[in-house]
């Protein structure tokens, strides 16, 4: 029988380079499920969970064109625990169950799950090895801003949202700390793919 393919949950704070990394390992022909991808096609129109979040926070989440108005969305969701909580409720199970289904059909020695929300939605029991993508908050909060170009308050109440980065270190296995050039973050991630492809 086939060993499982060895399950790498990728995770970091917002603007920490997550994206980045994970298209560093997709160039090396690494198997990528990303959440945040995953849950955009659960989102569309005429889903179950599309329906469950009109009905939950009613049509003012909507653009014009019908498609969910996502920042309207995500304004409502950071700055209200009970609010996203709700949105967390509909969507994770789902997200949860179609990555561990995505994960079972692969062959290569390890994938990568890219979960932003890890520790905060308790799914570390999902991997088998924790990456941490990490940067100083500093770093952090200018890339949120030059990136989503939003208030002081709202960058501040989105980083209240998440897990500290204190937690997220403890929790980690391995720690690319992003405050580099791009041809040092290549290097540290072919090291990781060197050293994950031997297990």
């Amino acid at each position: 029988m086939d060993k499982p393919s060895l399950k790498i949950g990728l995770t970091g704070g917002i603007a920490s380079g997550k994206t980045t990394v994970s298209n560093l390992f997709a160039q090396l022909g690494v198997p990528i499920i990303d959440a945040d991808v995953i849950s955009r096609s659960l989102t569309e129109p005429e889903t179950t969970a599309f329906k469950l979040i009109v009905q939950t926070f009613g049509v003012k989440i909507l653009q014009a064109d019908g498609r969910l108005n996502r920042a309207k969305l995500a304004k409502i969701i950071f700055s209200d625990t009970e609010q996203r909580h709700r949105l967390e409720k509909i969507l994770h199970p789902s997200i949860q169950q179609l990555m561990l289904a995505k994960a079972a059909k692969i062959k290569t020695a390890y994938c990568i799950l890219s979960i932003p929300l890890l520790i905060e939605t308790n799914q570390i029991k999902l991997v088998d090895h924790i990456l941490v993508i990490d940067c100083p908050i500093d770093l952090q909060r200018q890339r949120i801003i030059d990136r989503n170009g939003i208030s002081s308050n709202q960058i501040e109440q989105i980083l209240m949202s998440q897990t500290t980065r204190e937690a997220r270190l403890a929790i980690a296995d391995d720690v690319i700390l992003n405050d580099i050039s791009l041809e040092q973050l290549k290097s540290k991630v072919l090291a990781l793919h060197k050293d994950y492809s031997k297990t």
